[in-house]
């Protein structure tokens, strides 16, 4: 079963960029896919996320801020 991987970013976001090359090696080994998510300019999500950014959710769930935990990610795919 797959699951629904979102990645909140943020134009110019130097976290952000790191967070996508964090998870490259992720998506290829747990075969995700992942959706980016940009909240620049839009207001909801900035005011929910611009603290936290990036932010990596699984299902609607957050799993990390400010950086990709590996291991919490494996852990919340695999469940």
């Amino acid at each position: 079963m797959s699951r629904a991987v979102t990645l909140y970013t943020a134009r110019d976001c130097h976290l952000c960029d790191r967070a996508r090359d964090d998870l490259a090696p992720l998506v290829a080994e747990l075969g995700l896919e992942v959706e980016e998510v940009d909240i620049t300019g839009v207001p909801e999500l900035e005011q929910r996320y611009r603290e936290w950014l990036p932010v990596v959710e699984v299902d609607g769930e957050q799993v990390s801020v400010y950086r990709v935990d590996a291991a919490k990610l494996r852990h919340k795919v695999a469940g």
